[in-house]
């Protein structure tokens, strides 16, 4: 296949990866990640030093693996503060009083503050946190939705050396009490409510019910811009931030490098979530190297990711951004209420220059009869960021040809929770292909393996995998190293396993298939669920689609597609989806199961979780469920299932008569 897009020469040349290989007099990327793999402490130390990320207690040594590549130290000896980097490096520059944030809700009220007024609000509530009795160390849940005040709660949490645990604005009493108790919460910053699709979401409330039994949660600190809600019990205290702050008196305490600074719960297959825990440095570092090397954000641009602060995109856009300078745009509520196209609008009315889109959101798009850019003025626009799952390749030719006009480049972003931010990541130094990445993060080691670790070939589909130890990655489970060491580095001894398929091509471009737990084995064949998924979405039956496998007494595994159907549910559908398998991938491909559904079970930020699909269709439990953004989803799956069973006889495809289009 042909490249679709290929970077200018002036293009490459002006990036800040093109800066980096000219002070080290390195030819390319290719050759940069070879370097890296080779000596990593050089490479970590010469990004450090590149973008100029401060210690007031010099580093001894940058990387010290003796207890073993599971459990590296960094930046021995060092002392920092993340928010003496990302916001006190700009005091006294021109950036000190640019644009930090621009905050806009549903109803189009906006609010800017600058990295003067964020600054400030930092210290004002570090300071409020102090005289409470929070002390380095402690953890501090952080339940907020994406708001200025949020970015501030961040900081001022870091600041002080104890431990922002951010948690997803739309959770519930039980999955906030859970990891709250897990732990040891000290202290919680929450807000009266948000809004979202124009319906009220309370979030105080939620807070006083999940914390009525966790004595040891002294303090709830309320931010309340209305300057209307009353503290409850005693340990609730109010802040109205309506009002501009004092500005700083205290300087952030300087912490060693190794500092704890964000402790993030993702959830698991089974059993508890698991509590990652991030480090100053690594926290810096990772930024510094996924969003300023690889993505090139620059002090010049305006970023808009809507995600939350419960998930990692939260907290590293707003590290990232205020790291280098950059303007973070925010929005209350989702990317296509109260317009279908509002992201494409918050991105023109604020130039926007650099944006963040999930594959399943695009699919969405395409469902329109409307126009996406009606109305908008995309010419800031120059890079678009995409995560959270793999492309269709129609998917992303309609992305790129209605929405990029075939100009602005698509960087994949691939990684996870526990490694702190990207693994596989494109880049405006590699040309493009559909779906594909750039290439790995320079530093980890990435590679595509079989299962006993043996390197693949381009072409053939393997584990992704990391074999050096990278600055970002958790340290550790909270509470639980047998966890960590036993999912991330004993499947593959001396290897990281991230749980994604991969494949590399002849020209070395990545391809993401899909998490390996999803992986389906028919006619003695391992598949990924994504270019079976493609091919549904392909026919133009469906909009959206999740295949799992299913046990099957006769060929030991079958298929079972989970669809949300282009067009009205009509008698015939499901065997021409079964056709348009059998026809593309063979006989043993046709499915056991079809059914019919309004929507798949989703995550906030758009991941199909095709573990619970999986979970309901064989009686299995589903699992930690706290993360997804549409739980109502799931006794509807529920109901489906149990229909096709009392409902079908034999194997054949079988749709849910009940289910209709949305």
């Amino acid at each position: 296949m042909t490249y679709v897009w290929q970077p200018t020469s002036e293009l490459i040349e002006r990036t800040t990866l093109s800066a980096f290989l000219r002070r080290h007099g390195i030819a390319d990327q290719d050759a940069l990640c070879r370097e890296a793999d080779a000596r990593p402490a050089w490479f970590w130390d010469a990004l450090l030093r590149f973008f100029e990320i401060r210690f007031d207690q010099p580093y001894s040594n940058v990387l010290d693996v003796s207890r073993g590549i599971e459990w590296p130290v960094w930046c021995e000896g060092g002392t920092t503060n993340i928010v003496t980097n990302c916001l006190l490096r700009h005091r006294g520059s021109p950036i000190w009083d640019r644009d930090a944030i621009i905050w806009e809700g549903e109803g189009g009220a906006v609010i800017r503050w600058s990295f003067a007024r964020l600054d400030a609000e930092t210290a004002r509530l570090a300071t409020i946190l102090r005289q409470r009795g929070i002390q380095q160390g402690d953890v501090v849940g952080l339940y907020l939705p994406m708001l200025p005040e949020a970015v501030a709660t961040f900081l001022a949490i870091v600041e002080i050396g104890a431990i922002a645990m951010p948690m997803f604005s739309g959770f519930g009493p039980q999955p906030l009490f859970d990891r709250l108790s897990d732990s040891g919460a000290k202290a919680i910053v929450t807000c009266p409510g948000t809004v979202r699709r124009g319906k009220p979401v309370p979030m105080l409330d939620t807070v006083r019910s999940a914390i009525a039994e966790l004595p040891m949660l002294h303090t709830v600190v309320v931010l309340d811009r209305a300057g209307d809600a009353q503290p409850g019990a005693g340990r609730e205290i109010v802040l109205s931030t309506a009002d501009e702050p004092p500005q700083r008196e205290r300087e952030p305490d300087m912490l060693p490098a190794e500092t704890p600074a964000m402790l993030m719960y993702t959830s698991g297959t089974t059993g508890k979530p698991k509590g990652t825990v991030h480090t100053h440095c690594g926290i810096l570092a990772k930024n510094a190297l996924d969003m300023g090397l690889c993505i090139d954000l620059q002090a010049s641009d305006r970023l808009l990711w809507m995600s939350d602060m419960g998930w990692i995109v939260g907290p590293k856009v707003s590290v990232g951004c205020t790291l280098l300078g950059a303007t973070l745009v925010l929005a209350e509520g989702t990317p296509d209420w109260p317009e279908s196209n509002r992201i494409w609008r918050l991105c023109s009315r604020h130039g926007v220059s650099v944006v963040g889109i999930v594959p399943t959101a695009v699919r969405q798009m395409m469902r329109t009869t409307t126009d996406p850019l009606e109305g908008t003025d995309l010419s800031r626009l120059r890079t678009v960021i995409s995560s959270g799952e793999p492309w269709t390749p129609e998917a992303w030719t309609w992305f790129f040809e209605t929405i990029c006009k075939k100009r602005i480049p698509i960087l994949n972003y691939a990684g996870g929770t526990e490694c702190g931010g990207a693994i596989l990541i494109g880049t405006h130094h590699k040309p493009l292909k559909p779906c594909a990445f750039g290439g790995p993060v320079p530093g980890n080691g990435a590679d595509v393996v079989d299962a006993s670790g043996v390197s693949l070939p381009a072409g053939q589909v393997g584990e992704l995998v990391m074999r050096r130890a990278t600055i970002g990655a958790t340290r550790g489970l909270w509470n639980d190293p047998q966890r960590y060491i036993e999912g991330y580095w004993q499947v593959i001894p001396g290897m990281w396993i991230q749980g994604d398929l991969a494949s590399r091509d002849e020209e070395g471009l990545w391809y993401l298939h899909g998490r390996s737990d999803d992986t389906i084995k028919l006619a003695g064949k391992r598949v990924g669920p994504a270019e079976i998924e493609a091919a549904l979405i392909a026919s133009g039956l469906v909009a959206d689609t999740a295949v799992v496998g299913i046990p099957d007494d006769l060929t030991g595994s079958a298929l079972l597609c989970a669809c949300i159907a282009a067009g009205p549910v009509e008698d015939g559908l499901a065997k021409r989806i079964s056709d348009v398998l059998a026809q593309t991938f063979g006989a043993p491909f046709r499915p056991k199961r079809v059914l019919f559904v309004s929507d798949l079970p989703r995550t906030r930020n758009q991941k199909i979780m095709r573990r619970v699909v999986r979970a309901l269709a064989t009686h299995k439990p589903t699992g930690d469920l706290t993360s997804l953004a549409n739980p109502d989803v799931v006794e509807e799956l529920r109901q489906a299932f149990a229909h096709l069973e009392t409902g079908s006889a034999g194997s054949s495809p079988v749709s849910h008569p009940s289910a209709t289009h949305k």
